[in-house]
């Protein structure tokens, strides 16, 4: 069994993929997100400044929506004619009740990228779920904001992003809990102080050099010891390490893993 392993695409498909593959697994951020960026990094700029955050308009915010949702339909649809897809979100994507609040709040109808994407042939999105597949236990862990990262990067509301953060935190364990022994853990973000140090360019200048991985993903592999794990998000933390006998891979933006099972 042959499986193919990609990391974030963010609205690209990586040239030249091997076709001779048995299941694709996405690690997240599977659409283009631009002006979503360039919004939130505008006002995490100002709010260092002290300066009054940029209000955007609703059409402006539908747009970045749809930048996200149509890109990665468009990947998704492109990946799910060489063969099955599975995926997991990261911090791009919307998840169906993040997409009806948002749709409230601006007051414009929005498609829902999950249920579009489950009704695609040969596409799953596995969120917290385990997905068999030819006896192979995958494990997909949606995204969530770790308590590490609040403590490591100290947000202004830090106190209302800590006890958000706690909630998320103890959902992801619980799932992680639930998942015991896996082949393959997808998830978005690293495990804490592995592939993850902020070093990017258009990153805010004081979340350089920080950690943005997940305790609660490492103390997971530490513990239980799945044969492979795949994550992005930390684009520049690309690469390999192990964490016992388990091989962590940061896939980066659209690299991409065979192994061979």
């Amino acid at each position: 069994m042959r499986i193919l392993v990609i990391g974030d695409p963010h609205g690209k498909v990586p040239k030249s993929l091997p076709r001779d593959v048995d299941l694709i697994l996405l690690t997240g951020d599977l659409g283009k997100a631009d002006l979503a960026r360039k919004m939130a990094f505008q006002n995490i700029e100002r709010e260092r400044l002290g300066l009054e955050e940029i209000e955007y308009s609703p059409k402006q915010i539908k747009k970045a929506f749809m930048e996200s949702y149509s890109s990665s339909m468009k990947v998704v649809k492109v990946l799910s004619s060489i063969a099955p897809v599975f995926t997991i979100y990261g911090n791009v994507e919307h998840r169906n009740y993040e997409t009806k609040k948002l749709s409230k709040e601006i007051g414009l109808k929005l498609p829902f990228l999950t249920d579009d994407l489950n009704s695609m042939n040969g596409v799953r999105v596995i969120n917290n779920r385990i997905a068999n597949f030819k006896g192979l236990r995958i494990g997909g862990l949606d995204y969530f904001t770790d308590t590490s990262w609040v403590r490591e990067f100290r947000p202004s509301d830090y106190r209302e992003k800590l006890r958000n953060a706690r909630d998320e935190t103890e959902k992801a364990r619980r799932v992680l809990s639930r998942f015991n022994s896996l082949g393959v853990l997808v998830c978005h973000q690293p495990p804490y102080g592995v592939l993850d140090r902020v070093t990017a360019e258009f990153a805010p200048k004081n979340w350089k050099g920080k950690h943005a991985g997940s305790r609660t993903i490492l103390k997971y592999i530490e513990k239980r010891q799945p044969k492979y794990v795949f994550c992005g998000h930390i684009h520049e933390g690309e690469g390999h390490k192990k964490i016992g006998s388990t091989e962590v891979y940061n896939l980066g933006v659209g690299g991409y893993k065979i192994i061979n099972l």
